[in-house]
Order: C-alpha cells, then structure tokens, then sequence
C-alpha cells in the first residue's frame, strides 16, 4: 500500500513538472511571436539568447525522449507480466475444472458405496434371520435331545450320517454366509470412507486454488491499472515533445530570420561604405576634371552628359562598321552606359556566377582552373564517394548498444554521440550534442540529400544513407540500428559537412 502511495505522488509530481514545462513553453512561443512582429532590427545578443533557449530546449526533449525510453521499457515489463499472470490464471481455472469434475466423480463413488452398504446389510439381515429361523426350527423339534431323536428316527446308521452330515452342512453354510456378508459391510464401509477422505482433500484443494484465482485476478487488475497510467504517463510526454519541437521549430525559424536580417544588415553596411567611397572618389575627379554627377550621369560645366570612347573588356577602343569609335555616356560611378554592342565583345563566350566562377552553357561551374579538363568534376561527386565511406564505416556499428551520454562506437553512444565519432574517423569535427549539430555544414533541402548528409530532427539526428535510408543511435532498446524511412518524424534540417 505504501509503494503505491508513494508512486501515485511521483506521478502527481512528475505531471505538475510537466505543466510548469508546458506553460513555459507557450510563453516563450508568445515571446517569439511577439518578437517576431517587430519591424526593427533585432541585435545580435537577442539571437544568441534565442539559441540558447534554443539549445536548453533541445536538452530538455532530449531528456524527455529517454524518459518516453524508459516509460515503454517499464510498459513492455508490465505487459510481459500481465502476460504471467493470464497464463497462471488459465492453469488455476483449469485446475478447478478439473478437481470440480474429480469431486463430482467421487462423490459418485461414495454413493454407489452407500447404495452397495445399503445392500450388504440387507442381505447380512436376511442371512441372519434366515439362519435363526433354521436354529430355532432344530431346537423346537428336538430340543436338546435333537440329535438322540435323530438317532431313533434314523432306520439305519447310513441315513443317520447322511442327516448327521447335512445339518453340519446346513450349520457351515449359514455361518460362512454370514462371514461372508459382515467381511463385505466392512469392507463397503472402509471404501466409503476413503472415498469421503478423498472428496474432502480435493474440496481443501479446490478452496485453496480458488483462493489463488482471486489474487491472481486482483494482482491483474493492478498490474493493467500501472500499465494503464504507465499509457497515460506515455501519451501526455509525447505531447510535450510535440510543444518541445514546435518551439525549437519556432527558435529555428527566428534564429534564420534574425540571422538573415544581420547578414542583410551587414551587406547594406558594406554597400553604403562602398558607395560612400566611390562618391568620395568621384567628388574628388570630378574636382579635378571639372565634371560633375548628377546621381546616374556625369555632366560637365554646361549640364551636358559626358561621353567617352566605349572600350572592351580588354581597354581596347570599339568602333562601329564604318571605322569610327563608338561613344557612349560615363555614368555617375565612373563606368560606361551598356549598350547593345557591349554584348559582342571576346568576353561574351562564358557567363559568370556571384563569386566570377565560369558557367557554361550546362550550367557547370568551373573554377579559376576551368582551363584544365583535370578539374571538369564537380563537387557533389566528390561528396558522394566520401559520403559512401562514411555510411560503411558507419554501418558496421549496427547492434552496438545505445549509451545515453556516451560516444563509444563499440561500448555504447547515444545519437549525437554516434554522429561525433563516425565522422571524427574521417578528420571532421563535430560539437556534442544533437542541437548544435542542427548548425554543424550547411543547409540543403531533403529532397537533394546525399549519403552522408546528417538528418537532423527534434532532440534527434542520424546520418542518411540514400535510398530514404538512415543508420543511427536509435534508443536503449533499438540500439544502433537501420531505419527504412528517414522521415518517420519531422526533419528539422539537412546539414552537408563535407
């Protein structure tokens, strides 16, 4: 009674734990929405506090997916003891069927005994009676002179032997008879007897194996009751998973936008520095030329737009089909109008990209050593091949035990600790747990995902093995095992490493 005492308040405790959880988890779901409507830029302590809430957050479901572990560890448990407990009990009941059936036969027996005593003694009686009337007839004839009369009767002394001889006869055969009757009353009463002994050991152990169905069936009923708030306990901690993952999903989703926002940030400061310069430096040629920008023209003293000879990628001067050079207007940043011609210099044979790499007509990008056909491969297969090695080395752990904390490859790692040490045999750092490794490469969408890549979920990450196939540290029941569809849960990120 104490146990469950003291287990139904752990419970009380643990659930007002979790609420407490749950309310903190809205109000910082408000604090992101709220923070998320502001229209002015959010500085950079704010988005280190939000990855740090972030980053608790994700240590928080972590914790709570090993507590989800251990609630099916202790579910499973009961139902394998539940399972013992109906197994006994259909031998208990099958017991007592069984000695309902063997009472029933003996007491059979004991009144078949009873009937055979009954007609034991009724044949003992008539024996009886039969023989006194026999002894009475004798002496009422003769009295004690019987045999003397028996003798002058007797016409011959054949005939006095042969009546002699046939009333010690008579006389044997009433007592045997007699014998006969008492030995068999006697030994229908020791059968009843037994029998009756029989019929009350099996009543004795009929009570006590009713008696053992009763706790059978009570022991059941607890343990279904445990297993039932054991469902409980299992459901609501999974729905706070669900507010868990939506929060750090909101985080993430702030984190980018902020981040994003700062890079925007950044960019925009550049540029104005940049364009602050080249307004000082045109200021200052234009101080000494004379010349002046109107913002998208230069002009010179008389408002006129100044021209100059248009000129190739090369400063070679252009000149139209008569001979003559072709002239176009200086813009206010110092450079030439484009024109239609401007296309059909030696520079149009390639395209670039943002960073100057040549694209050609595939789209291929080549860098500086396009030139040179060693370089014509790309970088995803490159990738592929060193992500192929990372999912053998990787699978050759599968069936190892799943250690939360640990980062043993053999002796047992959890799922972030699994990732660290795989890919820390191929010379690439990774931080320890799940949620900093959400950061860990680069972004890449699911659908381009490549072996290698780490798919990233709440509290969770594996590494994809192609075919929508991961290995990872599943659980401390799975251990490190092979799953068939990576997106069996919400995939948070995909982080390229290589």
């Amino acid at each position: 009674m104490y146990r469950n005492l003291i287990k139904y308040l752990n419970n009380i405790t643990i659930k007002y734990e979790v609420k407490t959880m749950k309310k903190k988890i809205l109000c910082m779901t408000l604090a992101i929405m709220m923070s998320a409507a502001q229209i002015t830029a959010v500085s950079a302590d704010i988005e280190q506090d939000l990855i740090e809430d972030q980053a608790w957050n994700c240590a928080q479901l972590d914790a709570l997916y090993t507590n989800i572990s251990v609630l099916w560890t202790q579910k499973h448990a009961l139902e394998d003891q539940i399972a013992s407990l109906n197994s006994n009990l259909v031998d208990v009941i099958v017991s007592i069927d069984l000695l309902n059936n063997d009472i029933a036969a003996k007491q059979a027996d004991i009144d078949t005994t009873a009937l055979n005593l009954t007609k034991a003694e009724k044949a003992r009686d008539k024996q009886y009676e039969a023989m006194k009337k026999r002894i009475q007839y004798l002496y009422e004839k003769g009295g004690n002179d019987a045999w003397f009369q028996m003798m002058l009767g007797a016409e011959s002394l054949s005939e006095l032997l042969s009546k002699a001889e046939y009333t010690q006869k008579m006389y044997d055969y009433d007592r045997e008879s007699l014998e006969t009757y008492v030995n068999t009353i006697n030994q229908v009463k020791d059968l009843q007897e037994k029998y009756i002994a029989e019929k009350s050991d099996l009543e004795a152990m009929q009570q006590e194996l009713t008696v053992e169905q009763s706790n059978l069936e009570y022991q059941i009923a607890i343990t279904k009751d445990a297993s039932y708030n054991c469902d409980d306990e299992i459901a609501y901690a999974y729905s706070v998973a669900a507010d868990y993952e939506a929060i750090i999903y909101q985080q993430q989703v702030e984190i980018e936008r902020l981040e994003a926002e700062r890079i925007a940030a950044e960019e925009a400061e550049r540029a104005e520095a940049m364009r602050i310069a080249q307004e000082e430096a045109a200021y200052n040629e234009q101080q000494q030329s004379g010349y002046y920008s109107d913002g998208e023209y230069m002009r010179d003293e008389s408002g006129d737009i100044v021209y100059d000879v248009k000129t190739d990628d090369y400063g070679n001067a252009v000149y139209d089909e008569d001979g003559d050079p072709v002239y176009v207007a200086v813009m206010a940043d110092g450079s030439q109008q484009q024109t239609q011609e401007t296309t059909t210099s030696s520079s149009s044979d390639y395209d670039y990209d943002e960073y100057g790499n040549v694209i050609d007509t595939d789209n291929t990008v080549y860098t500086e050593s396009y030139e040179s056909s060693s370089s014509s491969s790309n970088y995803s297969s490159g990738y592929s091949s060193s992500g192929s090695s990372v999912v053998d080395y990787a699978t050759q752990f599968v069936g190892n035990p799943y250690v939360w904390g640990g980062t043993s490859l053999t002796n047992g790692a959890d799922c972030s600790g699994f990732v660290q040490s795989v890919y820390s045999n191929f010379g690439v750092s990774l931080p320890r747990t799940s949620y900093e490794q959400q950061n860990a490469g680069y972004e890449v969408s699911y659908a381009d995902a490549q072996p290698g890549d780490l798919i990233c979920y709440g509290g969770h990450v594996a590494i994809y093995m192609g075919n929508g196939q991961i290995v990872h540290a599943s659980n401390s029941r799975d251990g490190i095992k092979i799953s068939n569809n990576a997106a069996y849960r919400t995939i948070l990120s995909v982080r390229r490493l290589v």
